[in-house]
């Protein structure tokens, strides 16, 4: 089990849907305690899994360009750089490959990065490296518009679908935003797709032994204006949890 001890957030100060708030100072980038174990996983799917985790249309090329640049320039304290080879946190190496982004990043951060390109009057899911899926699939998803990205999401009605649309057509460059939710699970592993046919069972916040939390931030960049949707996946133990499952 991959698990964490700590959040950087209060779970309990939720937020309405779409529950953002301005990143700020805040870093978009962490490294945790998790780094190792998470990675190890990551590289595994990579390379076990790589067309369910990893998707890139030709019409998201530019910005997955774009956002490999955008990170390597945003890696926070225990990187290092040097040519093209970057140093982890955890001791590993890894060669900077331009004509494989994600595939680079999905191997150097512990976020899934998912890239969302406005087309027609809506924000389509053009690209994504996505290792911890929580119960959704990226082919289910890929080159889908938001609307349906979030279909199967409790609580996503027409009226909350239409605010971050505009949040998406709103977010400024240089402004990111961010939110977090939290899931309670039985199964700990990271790894989990679900079909929107066969919706994961809710599991009782006061027996469920592990809650999952997504640290989710949006920020625009600037050249491709693509909207990069990141996730740093946070599972903890109950027993670690701060004031347990208080809803």
């Amino acid at each position: 089990m991959i698990l964490h001890r700590r959040l950087p957030f209060d779970i309990h100060d939720a937020r309405p849907l779409p529950g953002v708030q301005p990143l700020g100072d805040a870093p978009w980038l962490l490294v945790d305690e998790a780094y190792a174990g998470q990675m190890a996983e990551r590289a595994r799917l990579l390379a076990e899994r790589r067309a369910e985790v990893l998707q890139l249309s030709q019409a998201g090329k530019a910005a997955a360009a774009e956002l490999l640049q955008t990170v390597l320039a945003a890696l926070p304290e225990g990187f290092s750089t040097a040519g093209d080879t970057v140093r982890r946190p955890d001791g590993g190496s890894l060669r900077i490959d331009p004509d494989d982004p994600l595939g680079t990043l999905g191997h150097l951060v512990q976020e899934d990065l998912c890239l969302l390109e406005k087309q027609g009057e809506e924000h389509i899911l053009t690209g994504a490296v996505l290792c911890f899926p929580a119960s959704w699939r990226l082919a289910e998803k890929f080159m889908r518009p938001l609307t349906d990205i979030h279909a199967p999401v409790p609580d996503y009605d027409a009226g909350i679908a239409r605010r971050v649309q505009r949040l998406f057509d709103g977010l400024q460059v240089g402004r990111p935003i961010w939110r977090f939710n939290r899931l309670w699970y039985d199964d700990p592993t990271l790894h989990q797709p679900r079909s929107r046919g066969a919706p994961r069972p809710l599991s009782d916040p006061g027996q469920a032994p592990f809650l999952r939390s997504e640290r989710q931030c949006l920020l625009r960049l600037p050249v491709t204006r693509a909207v990069v949707f990141s996730i740093h996946t946070y599972v903890l133990a109950q027993a670690d949890v701060p004031g347990g499952s208080g809803h």
